[in-house]
């Protein structure tokens, strides 16, 4: 299964384009993270735009933070037409061979995420994502649009098969448990082992780069916790607010939270 998460999108032609290329190369949810037009989803551009896709807009989900977004995810593919630290991107059209499996696998949610149309994502965006890539275009203009970028992106993934049969291994960890898991360890290693400031800030930079990145399956998570749990680990999900192994239950909260938003205009 496929997400495309736009964070921040103001443009609301853009967004009806990428609803309607979420039903061409279905199945493709559609997630906005804080859009900045409370009326992007009845402006006339959208309407006009999602022309023929007026059963999916009642599906769009309306989160205040990509964090929310990621909850049910189990990887995230950000785009970025900028270089980002010393973090590496990769061209798509390798990506996407990696990832087809996972976006053809009902069980598995894979995130295409994208940032504004101005300024892009913001680095604590793109710190959620596991894989970091950008599309290759000629030197003489290196600009895409929005809809365009999601265009493509789709399109590479779509196979036309509705599902694909699993390969033997375990199955990735989803976003909210990733949240829980880093927030663990950093209990454990950066608030009960570190010695110093500089130590905590140097072990809580390494559970946020290796484990936010990283290809983690739930039993590898599993075996973390068991780890956690005898070196002294007391925090509950619940203390984060995360409801863990909830089948679509935070993507059934965001639908109820949108309807109700629809309800008060």
């Amino acid at each position: 299964m496929k997400r495309i998460i736009l964070c921040r999108p103001e443009g609301p032609r853009n967004v009806g384009t990428v609803l309607r290329l979420a039903q061409n190369f279905a199945p493709t949810e559609l997630c906005l993270v804080d859009p900045k037009r409370p009326s992007m989803l009845v402006h006339p551009d959208f309407e006009q735009m999602s022309h023929g896709a007026e059963e999916a807009r009642g599906a769009i989900m309306v989160t205040e933070r990509l964090e929310e977004a990621l909850a049910d995810c189990h990887w995230a593919v950000a785009f970025t037409a900028r270089v980002r630290g010393k973090r590496k991107r990769r061209d798509w059209r390798v990506v996407a061979d990696e990832v087809r499996p996972l976006a053809d696998d009902p069980k598995q949610r894979l995130a295409l995420v994208f940032g504004n149309e101005v300024s892009g994502l913001t680095s604590a965006e793109v710190a959620l994502c596991q894989e970091l890539v950008h599309v290759r275009t000629a030197g003489e203009h290196t600009s895409l649009n929005l809809a365009m970028s999601a265009g493509i992106a789709l399109f590479s993934l779509f196979s036309g098969n509705p599902a694909c049969q699993a390969e033997p291994g375990g199955s990735l960890l989803d976003g909210a448990g990733r949240e829980f898991l880093k927030a663990r360890l950093r209990e454990v290693f950066a608030e009960g082992v570190a010695r110093t400031p500089a130590a905590r800030e140097d072990i809580t930079a390494m559970i946020e780069r290796v484990f936010s990145r990283a290809p983690l399956e739930n039993r590898d998570a599993r075996a973390w916790h068991l780890i956690l749990k005898t070196l002294g680990s007391k925090l509950d999900p619940r203390d984060l607010g995360l409801t863990l192994h909830e089948k679509d239950g935070r993507r059934r909260k965001m639908l109820a939270r949108r309807a109700r938003r629809r309800r008060q205009e």
